[in-house]
């Protein structure tokens, strides 16, 4: 999966997860408070990823046109 890709799973799993606590709290079901806050926390580690995989590429992109220019 791609920086891109990563990012906007996570953001959505950060959305939903938001939201599970927000019902789980307007119903009292602590279970889906759990829940929701899990879910959250993969949106965060995904988000996380992508973050890094595109530091990465952005890395490899930058040697690559350092050496393409000592060339």
């Amino acid at each position: 999966m791609g920086a891109t890709a990563d990012k906007i799973k996570g953001t959505a799993n950060e959305a939903i997860g938001k939201a599970k606590q927000g019902v789980g709290e307007a119903v009292g079901s602590e279970r889906l408070q759990g829940e929701g806050l899990i879910q959250e926390g993969k949106g965060h580690a995904q988000k996380a990823v992508g973050d890094a995989k595109q530091a990465a590429k952005d890395a490899v992109d930058k040697a690559s046109d350092f050496a393409q220019r000592k060339l």
